[in-house]
Protein backbone atom coordinates (compact mmCIF):
# COMPACT_ATOMS: atom_id res chain seq x y z
CA UNK A 1 0.00 0.00 0.00
CA UNK A 2 1.53 3.52 -1.22
CA UNK A 3 1.44 5.89 1.36
CA UNK A 4 -0.67 8.80 0.67
CA UNK A 5 -3.24 11.47 1.17
CA UNK A 6 -5.86 9.83 -0.46
CA UNK A 7 -6.49 6.93 2.11
CA UNK A 8 -9.35 6.60 4.42
CA UNK A 9 -7.80 6.77 7.42
CA UNK A 10 -5.70 10.07 6.59
CA UNK A 11 -9.02 11.76 5.65
CA UNK A 12 -11.10 10.45 9.12
CA UNK A 13 -7.64 11.59 11.28
CA UNK A 14 -7.87 15.12 10.06
CA UNK A 15 -11.27 15.48 9.82
CA UNK A 16 -11.71 14.51 13.20
CA UNK A 17 -9.28 17.04 13.98
CA UNK A 18 -6.37 14.15 15.81
CA UNK A 19 -4.19 14.80 12.87
CA UNK A 20 -2.19 17.86 11.77
CA UNK A 21 -2.93 17.90 7.90
CA UNK A 22 -0.14 20.25 7.22
CA UNK A 23 2.30 18.21 9.03
CA UNK A 24 1.08 15.30 7.79
CA UNK A 25 1.03 15.98 4.14
CA UNK A 26 4.72 17.35 4.33
CA UNK A 27 5.84 14.02 6.24
CA UNK A 28 3.84 12.12 3.39
CA UNK A 29 5.35 13.93 0.49
CA UNK A 30 8.80 13.64 2.04
CA UNK A 31 9.28 10.55 3.50
CA UNK A 32 6.34 8.90 1.80
CA UNK A 33 8.67 6.29 -0.20
CA UNK A 34 10.20 5.19 2.87
CA UNK A 35 7.71 3.47 4.65
CA UNK A 36 5.33 0.65 4.15
CA UNK A 37 2.20 2.02 5.07
CA UNK A 38 0.15 5.16 6.58
CA UNK A 39 0.51 3.92 10.34
CA UNK A 40 4.25 3.34 10.06
CA UNK A 41 4.92 6.61 9.05
CA UNK A 42 2.35 8.29 11.43
CA UNK A 43 4.23 6.89 14.62
CA UNK A 44 7.42 6.58 12.96
CA UNK A 45 7.45 10.64 12.42
CA UNK A 46 5.64 10.95 15.71
CA UNK A 47 2.46 12.70 14.34
CA UNK A 48 0.50 10.37 16.16
CA UNK A 49 1.12 7.82 19.73
CA UNK A 50 -0.11 4.78 18.96
CA UNK A 51 -2.59 4.97 21.75
CA UNK A 52 -3.95 7.52 19.86
CA UNK A 53 -4.31 5.95 16.74
CA UNK A 54 -5.60 2.76 17.80
CA UNK A 55 -8.51 4.74 19.74
CA UNK A 56 -9.25 6.77 16.92
CA UNK A 57 -9.11 3.86 14.35
CA UNK A 58 -11.58 1.84 16.73
CA UNK A 59 -13.81 4.78 16.77
CA UNK A 60 -13.65 5.26 13.22
CA UNK A 61 -14.40 1.83 11.71
CA UNK A 62 -16.92 1.28 15.37
CA UNK A 63 -14.94 -2.25 15.23
CA UNK A 64 -13.47 -3.98 18.89
CA UNK A 65 -10.15 -2.65 19.69
CA UNK A 66 -7.76 -4.82 22.21
CA UNK A 67 -5.02 -4.34 24.05
CA UNK A 68 -1.52 -6.64 23.11
CA UNK A 69 -0.12 -6.03 26.26
CA UNK A 70 -0.84 -9.65 27.40
CA UNK A 71 -1.50 -11.89 24.77
CA UNK A 72 0.13 -14.93 24.80
CA UNK A 73 2.16 -14.88 21.34
CA UNK A 74 2.18 -19.00 21.55
CA UNK A 75 -1.80 -18.26 21.43
CA UNK A 76 -1.51 -17.57 17.40
CA UNK A 77 -3.25 -20.10 15.40
CA UNK A 78 -0.07 -22.75 13.91
CA UNK A 79 -1.54 -23.02 10.70
CA UNK A 80 -2.07 -19.13 10.31
CA UNK A 81 1.84 -18.34 11.33
CA UNK A 82 2.99 -17.16 7.40
CA UNK A 83 5.70 -14.78 8.59
CA UNK A 84 5.80 -13.45 5.10
CA UNK A 85 1.97 -12.41 5.22
CA UNK A 86 1.67 -11.72 8.25
CA UNK A 87 4.90 -8.80 7.79
CA UNK A 88 3.92 -7.81 4.80
CA UNK A 89 0.35 -6.67 5.87
CA UNK A 90 1.43 -5.71 9.44
CA UNK A 91 -1.70 -7.85 10.52
CA UNK A 92 -1.84 -10.91 12.58
CA UNK A 93 -4.50 -13.16 12.91
CA UNK A 94 -4.83 -13.83 17.12
CA UNK A 95 -7.55 -16.70 17.28
CA UNK A 96 -10.33 -18.67 14.95
CA UNK A 97 -13.29 -20.37 15.05
CA UNK A 98 -14.79 -22.46 12.01
CA UNK A 99 -14.15 -20.32 9.35
CA UNK A 100 -13.52 -16.61 10.67
CA UNK A 101 -10.94 -15.30 12.46
CA UNK A 102 -10.03 -12.62 14.74
CA UNK A 103 -7.28 -10.90 12.90
CA UNK A 104 -5.26 -8.05 14.83
CA UNK A 105 -5.12 -4.71 12.43
CA UNK A 106 -3.99 -1.15 12.90
CA UNK A 107 -5.54 0.24 10.13
CA UNK A 108 -8.98 -1.25 9.84
CA UNK A 109 -9.89 1.03 7.12
CA UNK A 110 -7.30 -0.62 4.41
CA UNK A 111 -10.26 -2.90 3.26
CA UNK A 112 -7.98 -4.13 0.27
CA UNK A 113 -5.52 -5.81 2.32
CA UNK A 114 -7.68 -7.08 4.88
CA UNK A 115 -9.38 -8.55 1.85
CA UNK A 116 -6.19 -9.83 0.60
CA UNK A 117 -5.48 -11.53 4.14
CA UNK A 118 -8.71 -13.45 3.67
CA UNK A 119 -7.82 -14.62 0.62
CA UNK A 120 -4.39 -16.04 1.27
CA UNK A 121 -5.90 -17.88 4.32
CA UNK A 122 -9.47 -19.05 3.52
CA UNK A 123 -10.90 -17.37 6.33
CA UNK A 124 -13.45 -14.26 6.95
CA UNK A 125 -11.54 -11.73 8.89
CA UNK A 126 -13.17 -10.54 12.20
CA UNK A 127 -11.15 -7.14 12.64
CA UNK A 128 -9.64 -6.39 15.82
CA UNK A 129 -8.04 -2.91 16.25
CA UNK A 130 -5.07 -2.60 18.09
CA UNK A 131 -1.63 -0.94 19.02
CA UNK A 132 1.01 -0.40 16.06
CA UNK A 133 3.90 -1.00 18.42
CA UNK A 134 2.62 -3.81 20.43
CA UNK A 135 1.94 -5.35 17.41
CA UNK A 136 4.91 -5.59 16.00
CA UNK A 137 6.51 -6.23 19.41
CA UNK A 138 4.61 -9.66 19.16
CA UNK A 139 5.31 -10.69 15.72
CA UNK A 140 8.87 -10.10 16.29
CA UNK A 141 8.34 -12.10 19.30
CA UNK A 142 6.65 -15.08 17.03
CA UNK A 143 9.12 -15.45 14.85
CA UNK A 144 12.32 -13.91 15.88
CA UNK A 145 12.17 -17.03 18.72
CA UNK A 146 10.97 -19.31 16.18
CA UNK A 147 7.72 -20.09 17.71
CA UNK A 148 5.75 -22.73 16.02
CA UNK A 149 8.15 -23.89 13.89
CA UNK A 150 10.63 -27.00 13.66
CA UNK A 151 13.89 -26.12 14.33
CA UNK A 152 16.17 -28.04 12.74
CA UNK A 153 20.52 -27.19 12.71
CA UNK A 154 20.34 -24.18 10.06
CA UNK A 155 19.03 -22.36 13.61
CA UNK A 156 21.67 -22.84 16.15
CA UNK A 157 24.90 -21.30 16.22
CA UNK A 158 26.70 -24.22 15.78
CA UNK A 159 30.15 -23.16 16.20
CA UNK A 160 28.96 -21.06 19.61
CA UNK A 161 27.50 -24.35 20.72
CA UNK A 162 30.06 -26.76 19.96
CA UNK A 163 27.76 -29.44 17.92
CA UNK A 164 30.16 -29.45 15.49
CA UNK A 165 33.34 -26.94 14.51
CA UNK A 166 36.31 -27.89 12.83
CA UNK A 167 38.20 -24.57 14.13
CA UNK A 168 37.71 -24.55 18.00
CA UNK A 169 39.74 -22.83 20.61
CA UNK A 170 42.17 -26.04 20.69
CA UNK A 171 42.33 -26.37 17.15
CA UNK A 172 40.29 -29.80 17.11
CA UNK A 173 37.01 -30.36 15.92
CA UNK A 174 34.23 -31.69 18.22
CA UNK A 175 32.64 -34.61 16.43
CA UNK A 176 29.22 -35.60 16.58
CA UNK A 177 28.90 -39.53 17.33
CA UNK A 178 25.64 -41.18 15.52
CA UNK A 179 25.31 -42.75 19.14
CA UNK A 180 24.92 -38.84 20.95
CA UNK A 181 21.89 -37.87 18.18
CA UNK A 182 18.96 -38.32 20.41
CA UNK A 183 20.82 -36.91 23.26
CA UNK A 184 21.66 -33.83 21.04
CA UNK A 185 18.03 -33.50 19.98
CA UNK A 186 17.00 -34.02 23.82
CA UNK A 187 19.28 -31.46 25.12
CA UNK A 188 18.36 -29.07 22.40
CA UNK A 189 14.39 -29.46 23.19
CA UNK A 190 14.95 -28.95 26.90
CA UNK A 191 16.43 -25.59 25.65
CA UNK A 192 13.72 -24.20 23.65
CA UNK A 193 11.16 -25.27 25.96
CA UNK A 194 12.54 -23.12 28.52
CA UNK A 195 12.73 -20.43 26.25
CA UNK A 196 9.47 -20.52 24.73
CA UNK A 197 7.36 -21.20 28.80
CA UNK A 198 9.64 -17.95 29.91
CA UNK A 199 12.16 -19.79 32.36
CA UNK A 200 14.76 -18.33 33.73
CA UNK A 201 16.79 -21.30 34.63
CA UNK A 202 17.19 -24.91 33.79
CA UNK A 203 18.43 -27.48 36.61
CA UNK A 204 19.79 -30.75 35.24
CA UNK A 205 19.57 -32.95 38.46
CA UNK A 206 21.52 -36.35 38.82
CA UNK A 207 19.95 -38.75 41.57
CA UNK A 208 20.62 -42.75 42.94
CA UNK A 209 17.80 -43.67 40.99
CA UNK A 210 16.33 -41.28 38.92
CA UNK A 211 16.72 -37.94 36.89
CA UNK A 212 15.24 -34.76 36.84
CA UNK A 213 14.82 -31.61 34.80
CA UNK A 214 13.73 -28.53 36.22
CA UNK A 215 12.50 -25.31 34.95
CA UNK A 216 12.16 -22.10 37.01
CA UNK A 217 9.19 -20.31 35.61
CA UNK A 218 8.11 -17.00 37.64
CA UNK A 219 10.37 -18.11 40.39
CA UNK A 220 9.10 -21.44 41.22
CA UNK A 221 10.68 -24.65 40.20
CA UNK A 222 8.58 -27.13 38.10
CA UNK A 223 9.54 -30.82 36.96
CA UNK A 224 8.91 -31.08 33.02
CA UNK A 225 11.14 -34.47 32.16
CA UNK A 226 12.59 -37.14 34.21
CA UNK A 227 15.27 -39.32 31.56
CA UNK A 228 16.59 -42.50 32.62
CA UNK A 229 19.35 -42.27 34.87
CA UNK A 230 21.65 -44.34 32.63
CA UNK A 231 21.48 -41.27 30.65
CA UNK A 232 22.97 -39.18 33.48
CA UNK A 233 26.64 -38.87 32.05
CA UNK A 234 25.99 -38.44 28.70
CA UNK A 235 23.69 -35.55 29.64
CA UNK A 236 26.05 -33.59 31.48
CA UNK A 237 28.94 -34.56 28.80
CA UNK A 238 27.50 -32.89 25.78
CA UNK A 239 26.05 -30.10 28.21
CA UNK A 240 29.77 -29.66 29.40
CA UNK A 241 30.86 -30.23 25.21
CA UNK A 242 28.40 -27.07 24.43
CA UNK A 243 29.92 -24.81 27.15
CA UNK A 244 33.27 -25.75 26.35
CA UNK A 245 34.23 -27.05 29.52
CA UNK A 246 36.55 -29.72 30.38
CA UNK A 247 34.62 -33.14 30.17
CA UNK A 248 37.08 -35.10 32.15
CA UNK A 249 36.92 -33.09 35.01
CA UNK A 250 34.08 -34.42 37.13
CA UNK A 251 35.68 -33.34 41.07
CA UNK A 252 35.69 -29.71 41.03
CA UNK A 253 33.08 -27.08 40.04
CA UNK A 254 33.24 -25.16 36.52
CA UNK A 255 31.79 -22.33 34.45
CA UNK A 256 30.42 -22.10 31.28
CA UNK A 257 28.84 -20.18 28.36
CA UNK A 258 26.34 -21.20 25.41
CA UNK A 259 25.60 -18.78 23.12
CA UNK A 260 22.03 -20.12 21.33
CA UNK A 261 21.30 -18.58 17.86
CA UNK A 262 17.18 -18.73 17.27
CA UNK A 263 17.36 -16.32 14.16
CA UNK A 264 19.30 -14.19 12.09
CA UNK A 265 18.28 -11.16 14.90
CA UNK A 266 17.84 -13.05 17.95
CA UNK A 267 20.37 -14.81 20.02
CA UNK A 268 19.86 -16.33 23.72
CA UNK A 269 23.16 -16.72 25.81
CA UNK A 270 22.92 -19.31 28.59
CA UNK A 271 25.27 -18.94 32.13
CA UNK A 272 26.24 -22.72 32.92
CA UNK A 273 27.34 -24.26 36.16
CA UNK A 274 28.27 -27.74 36.92
CA UNK A 275 28.58 -29.06 40.61
CA UNK A 276 29.98 -32.28 41.44
CA UNK A 277 27.64 -34.11 43.80
CA UNK A 278 26.91 -37.82 45.07
CA UNK A 279 25.42 -39.22 42.09
CA UNK A 280 26.69 -37.33 39.08
CA UNK A 281 27.46 -33.36 38.40
CA UNK A 282 24.19 -31.63 38.88
CA UNK A 283 24.09 -28.57 36.03
CA UNK A 284 22.35 -25.25 36.34
CA UNK A 285 22.10 -23.24 33.37
CA UNK A 286 20.81 -19.83 33.22
CA UNK A 287 18.84 -18.10 30.58
CA UNK A 288 20.60 -14.73 29.85
CA UNK A 289 18.14 -12.83 27.37
CA UNK A 290 19.26 -9.24 26.41
CA UNK A 291 15.57 -8.28 25.71
CA UNK A 292 14.38 -9.36 28.84
CA UNK A 293 16.77 -7.68 30.70
CA UNK A 294 16.39 -4.32 29.11
CA UNK A 295 12.99 -2.83 29.77
CA UNK A 296 12.06 0.51 30.58
CA UNK A 297 12.14 2.13 34.33
CA UNK A 298 8.18 2.08 33.64
CA UNK A 299 7.59 -1.82 33.69
CA UNK A 300 9.89 -2.72 36.57
CA UNK A 301 7.12 -1.90 39.06
CA UNK A 302 8.19 0.94 40.86
CA UNK A 303 5.68 3.10 42.38
CA UNK A 304 5.69 6.83 41.18
CA UNK A 305 7.58 8.20 44.12
CA UNK A 306 10.13 5.47 44.69
CA UNK A 307 10.46 5.75 40.63
CA UNK A 308 11.53 9.66 41.14
CA UNK A 309 13.85 8.45 43.68
CA UNK A 310 15.79 6.47 41.41
CA UNK A 311 15.89 8.57 38.83
CA UNK A 312 16.99 11.80 41.10
CA UNK A 313 19.98 9.61 42.07
CA UNK A 314 20.58 8.97 38.99
CA UNK A 315 20.79 12.36 37.71
CA UNK A 316 23.22 12.78 40.44
CA UNK A 317 26.97 13.48 39.61
CA UNK A 318 28.29 11.65 42.42
CA UNK A 319 27.36 8.94 45.12
CA UNK A 320 26.69 5.59 45.85
CA UNK A 321 23.51 3.67 44.26
CA UNK A 322 23.20 0.00 46.35
CA UNK A 323 20.46 -2.54 44.65
CA UNK A 324 20.27 -5.62 47.42
CA UNK A 325 18.24 -8.90 47.24
CA UNK A 326 18.43 -12.74 46.83
CA UNK A 327 19.79 -14.52 43.95
CA UNK A 328 17.11 -14.04 41.02
CA UNK A 329 15.27 -10.76 42.57
CA UNK A 330 15.70 -9.51 39.56
CA UNK A 331 18.97 -6.72 40.64
CA UNK A 332 20.57 -7.05 37.60
CA UNK A 333 17.55 -5.66 35.12
CA UNK A 334 17.54 -2.51 37.90
CA UNK A 335 20.60 -1.92 37.44
CA UNK A 336 20.75 -2.47 33.46
CA UNK A 337 18.21 -0.36 33.44
CA UNK A 338 20.13 2.73 35.16
CA UNK A 339 22.72 2.40 33.07
CA UNK A 340 20.55 2.40 30.33
CA UNK A 341 19.11 5.89 31.16
CA UNK A 342 22.61 7.18 31.96
CA UNK A 343 24.06 5.71 28.82
CA UNK A 344 24.95 8.74 26.36
CA UNK A 345 27.80 9.91 24.00
CA UNK A 346 28.47 12.58 26.72
CA UNK A 347 28.94 9.76 29.55
CA UNK A 348 32.16 7.45 30.28
CA UNK A 349 30.46 4.23 31.69
CA UNK A 350 32.57 1.04 33.19
CA UNK A 351 31.51 -1.65 34.59
CA UNK A 352 32.88 -4.98 36.47
CA UNK A 353 30.91 -7.76 36.42
CA UNK A 354 31.18 -11.58 37.14
CA UNK A 355 29.46 -12.46 34.62
CA UNK A 356 29.12 -10.04 31.51
CA UNK A 357 25.14 -10.98 31.16
CA UNK A 358 23.84 -8.62 28.68
CA UNK A 359 25.85 -6.97 26.15
CA UNK A 360 25.50 -2.99 26.52
CA UNK A 361 26.56 -0.94 23.30
CA UNK A 362 28.58 2.10 24.58
CA UNK A 363 29.68 0.47 27.82
CA UNK A 364 33.29 -0.58 28.70
CA UNK A 365 31.97 -3.55 30.11
CA UNK A 366 34.88 -5.82 31.88
CA UNK A 367 34.34 -9.67 33.05
CA UNK A 368 35.79 -10.36 36.28
CA UNK A 369 38.50 -13.33 36.34
CA UNK A 370 39.69 -13.66 39.54
CA UNK A 371 42.46 -17.07 38.15
CA UNK A 372 44.34 -14.00 35.78
CA UNK A 373 44.07 -11.60 39.17
CA UNK A 374 41.48 -9.25 37.64
CA UNK A 375 39.16 -8.95 40.69
CA UNK A 376 36.39 -6.15 41.14
CA UNK A 377 38.99 -4.68 43.23
CA UNK A 378 41.87 -4.39 40.84
CA UNK A 379 39.21 -3.79 38.22
CA UNK A 380 38.01 -0.71 40.27
CA UNK A 381 41.50 0.79 40.52
CA UNK A 382 41.86 0.77 36.98
CA UNK A 383 38.60 2.14 36.07
CA UNK A 384 39.39 5.46 38.28
CA UNK A 385 42.62 5.96 35.92
CA UNK A 386 40.34 6.09 32.76
CA UNK A 387 38.38 9.14 33.80
CA UNK A 388 34.84 7.34 34.24
CA UNK A 389 32.09 9.03 35.01
CA UNK A 390 29.90 6.55 36.30
CA UNK A 391 31.11 3.01 37.93
CA UNK A 392 29.48 0.06 38.31
CA UNK A 393 30.96 -2.76 40.00
CA UNK A 394 28.82 -6.50 39.90
CA UNK A 395 29.20 -7.00 43.27
CA UNK A 396 30.73 -5.60 46.56
CA UNK A 397 32.03 -8.62 47.94
CA UNK A 398 35.14 -7.62 50.58
CA UNK A 399 36.12 -4.69 52.05
CA UNK A 400 39.03 -3.89 49.41
CA UNK A 401 36.08 -3.79 46.44
CA UNK A 402 33.95 -1.76 48.70
CA UNK A 403 36.90 0.69 49.97
CA UNK A 404 37.40 1.56 46.65
CA UNK A 405 34.02 1.72 45.60
CA UNK A 406 33.72 4.13 48.64
CA UNK A 407 36.04 5.97 47.60
CA UNK A 408 35.36 6.73 44.15
CA UNK A 409 32.01 7.94 45.46
CA UNK A 410 33.64 10.33 47.83
CA UNK A 411 35.57 11.28 44.38
CA UNK A 412 33.29 13.02 41.90
CA UNK A 413 31.80 9.86 39.96
CA UNK A 414 28.57 7.89 40.64
CA UNK A 415 29.18 4.34 41.33
CA UNK A 416 25.72 1.32 41.44
CA UNK A 417 26.35 -1.73 42.55
CA UNK A 418 25.04 -4.84 44.84
CA UNK A 419 25.03 -6.39 48.28
CA UNK A 420 23.18 -8.93 49.46
CA UNK A 421 21.11 -8.28 52.12
CA UNK A 422 17.19 -8.71 53.07
CA UNK A 423 16.48 -5.17 53.29
CA UNK A 424 17.41 -1.63 52.79
CA UNK A 425 18.63 -0.47 56.45
CA UNK A 426 20.38 -3.97 56.59
CA UNK A 427 22.87 -3.19 53.93
CA UNK A 428 24.25 0.24 55.77
CA UNK A 429 25.43 -2.52 59.00
CA UNK A 430 26.69 -4.95 56.02
CA UNK A 431 28.84 -1.94 54.71
CA UNK A 432 29.68 -1.47 58.66
CA UNK A 433 30.29 -4.76 59.66
CA UNK A 434 32.70 -5.45 56.55
CA UNK A 435 35.26 -3.13 58.31
CA UNK A 436 34.17 0.29 56.13
CA UNK A 437 34.26 3.83 58.43
CA UNK A 438 30.81 4.69 59.42
CA UNK A 439 31.58 8.34 58.23
CA UNK A 440 32.91 6.82 54.97
CA UNK A 441 29.24 5.04 54.47
CA UNK A 442 27.26 8.20 55.83
CA UNK A 443 28.69 10.63 53.27
CA UNK A 444 28.94 8.43 50.32
CA UNK A 445 25.62 5.98 50.14
CA UNK A 446 23.25 8.08 48.52
CA UNK A 447 20.28 5.17 47.90
CA UNK A 448 19.47 1.71 48.73
CA UNK A 449 16.89 -0.43 46.63
CA UNK A 450 15.49 -3.15 48.19
CA UNK A 451 13.75 -5.79 46.00
CA UNK A 452 11.88 -8.74 45.36
CA UNK A 453 10.24 -10.16 42.92
CA UNK A 454 6.20 -11.63 43.46
CA UNK A 455 4.37 -13.76 40.78
CA UNK A 456 1.79 -11.38 39.17
CA UNK A 457 -1.75 -12.80 39.28
CA UNK A 458 -3.26 -13.96 35.59
CA UNK A 459 -5.50 -11.43 34.24
CA UNK A 460 -7.63 -13.85 32.66
CA UNK A 461 -8.59 -16.24 35.71
CA UNK A 462 -7.80 -14.17 39.62
CA UNK A 463 -11.05 -13.93 41.15
CA UNK A 464 -11.28 -11.82 44.45
CA UNK A 465 -10.90 -13.16 47.65
CA UNK A 466 -13.03 -12.18 50.32
CA UNK A 467 -11.48 -12.10 53.45
CA UNK A 468 -12.52 -10.74 56.97
CA UNK A 469 -11.66 -7.45 58.28
CA UNK A 470 -9.44 -8.86 61.00
CA UNK A 471 -7.75 -11.30 58.87
CA UNK A 472 -6.50 -7.96 56.50
CA UNK A 473 -5.89 -6.17 59.58
CA UNK A 474 -3.68 -9.23 60.60
CA UNK A 475 -2.15 -9.04 56.83
CA UNK A 476 -0.63 -5.13 57.27
CA UNK A 477 -3.28 -3.33 56.22
CA UNK A 478 -4.51 -0.12 57.82
CA UNK A 479 -7.55 0.32 59.21
CA UNK A 480 -7.86 3.45 56.74
CA UNK A 481 -7.06 1.07 53.87
CA UNK A 482 -10.13 -1.62 54.55
CA UNK A 483 -12.71 -0.05 52.90
CA UNK A 484 -11.12 0.28 49.70
CA UNK A 485 -9.12 -2.88 50.11
CA UNK A 486 -9.56 -5.67 47.02
CA UNK A 487 -7.68 -8.69 47.16
CA UNK A 488 -7.40 -11.42 44.29
CA UNK A 489 -6.59 -15.09 44.24
CA UNK A 490 -5.14 -17.54 41.46
CA UNK A 491 -7.06 -19.83 40.44
CA UNK A 492 -5.56 -21.09 36.85
CA UNK A 493 -6.38 -21.62 33.16
CA UNK A 494 -4.50 -22.01 29.83
CA UNK A 495 -2.58 -18.60 29.37
CA UNK A 496 -1.30 -19.10 33.01
CA UNK A 497 0.70 -21.53 35.40
CA UNK A 498 -1.04 -22.04 38.20
CA UNK A 499 -3.14 -19.06 38.10
CA UNK A 500 0.16 -16.63 37.57
CA UNK A 501 1.39 -15.00 34.94
CA UNK A 502 5.20 -13.01 34.52
CA UNK A 503 6.49 -11.24 37.88
CA UNK A 504 5.90 -8.14 39.31
CA UNK A 505 8.64 -5.69 41.32
CA UNK A 506 8.27 -5.21 44.50
CA UNK A 507 10.62 -2.42 46.02
CA UNK A 508 11.82 -0.76 48.77
CA UNK A 509 13.67 2.44 48.04
CA UNK A 510 15.26 4.07 50.40
CA UNK A 511 17.41 7.32 50.04
CA UNK A 512 19.90 7.86 53.09
CA UNK A 513 18.65 10.99 54.96
CA UNK A 514 21.16 13.46 56.98
CA UNK A 515 19.37 11.95 59.91
CA UNK A 516 19.96 8.99 58.88
CA UNK A 517 23.42 9.88 58.32
CA UNK A 518 23.78 10.95 61.59
CA UNK A 519 22.23 7.29 63.54
CA UNK A 520 25.11 5.95 61.11
CA UNK A 521 27.94 8.10 62.71
CA UNK A 522 26.58 7.23 66.27
CA UNK A 523 26.66 3.58 65.76
CA UNK A 524 23.36 2.80 65.15
CA UNK A 525 21.97 -0.05 64.00
CA UNK A 526 19.56 -1.37 60.96
CA UNK A 527 16.52 -1.84 63.69
CA UNK A 528 17.38 2.24 64.17
CA UNK A 529 17.45 3.07 60.47
CA UNK A 530 14.18 1.11 59.64
CA UNK A 531 12.45 3.34 62.02
CA UNK A 532 13.70 6.11 60.94
CA UNK A 533 12.94 5.13 57.08
CA UNK A 534 9.19 4.31 58.09
CA UNK A 535 8.79 8.11 59.50
CA UNK A 536 10.38 9.30 56.13
CA UNK A 537 7.51 7.75 54.69
CA UNK A 538 9.55 4.76 52.76
CA UNK A 539 7.36 1.79 52.34
CA UNK A 540 9.70 -1.65 53.47
CA UNK A 541 9.11 -4.19 51.31
CA UNK A 542 6.19 -5.88 53.36
CA UNK A 543 4.46 -2.19 52.63
CA UNK A 544 5.34 -2.03 49.24
CA UNK A 545 3.90 -5.43 48.35
CA UNK A 546 0.63 -4.97 50.20
CA UNK A 547 -0.12 -2.23 47.70
CA UNK A 548 0.82 -4.77 44.78
CA UNK A 549 -1.72 -7.02 46.72
CA UNK A 550 -4.07 -4.35 46.52
CA UNK A 551 -3.53 -3.01 43.11
CA UNK A 552 -4.54 -6.67 42.06
CA UNK A 553 -1.41 -7.47 40.59
CA UNK A 554 -0.29 -10.49 43.24
CA UNK A 555 -1.84 -12.21 45.52
CA UNK A 556 -1.41 -11.82 49.33
CA UNK A 557 0.03 -15.70 49.40
CA UNK A 558 2.78 -14.85 47.20
CA UNK A 559 3.48 -11.43 49.00
CA UNK A 560 3.67 -13.70 51.96
CA UNK A 561 5.75 -15.94 50.14
CA UNK A 562 8.39 -13.08 48.91
CA UNK A 563 8.62 -10.59 52.16
CA UNK A 564 8.88 -13.71 54.77
CA UNK A 565 5.55 -12.30 56.09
Amino acid sequence: MAVTTTSTLFKRLVQLGILNGDLATKAITDKGSQFKNLPELLINEKLISPEELARAAAGISQAISMDLEHYDVISVPEDLRNEKLIRKTDMLPLGKRGRNMYLAVVDPTNIQTIEDFEFNTGLNAEVVVVEYDKLHKLIDKLFDNNLGGDFDNSDWDLGSMGITQDDDEDGAGVQVDKEDQPIIAFINKMLLDAIRKGASDLHFEPYEKTYRIRFRIDGILHEVASPPVALSTRLSARLKVMSRLDIAEKRVPQDGRIKLKLSAKKSIDFRVSTLPTLWGEKIVMRILDSDSAMLGIDVLGYEEHQKQLYLQALAQPQGMILVTGPTGSGKTVSLYTGLAILNTTETNISTAEDPVEINLPGVNQVQVNPRAGLTFASALKSFLRQDPDVVMVGEIRDLETAEIAIKAAQTGHLVLSTLHTNSAPETLTRLLNMGVPSYNVASSVSLIIAQRLARRLCSHCKQQEHLPEVELLKQGFTAEQLPTVKVFKPVGCDHCTNGYKGRVGIYEVMPVSGVMAEIIMQGGNSLDIATQAQKEGVNNLRQSGLIKAAAGLTSLAEVNRVTKG
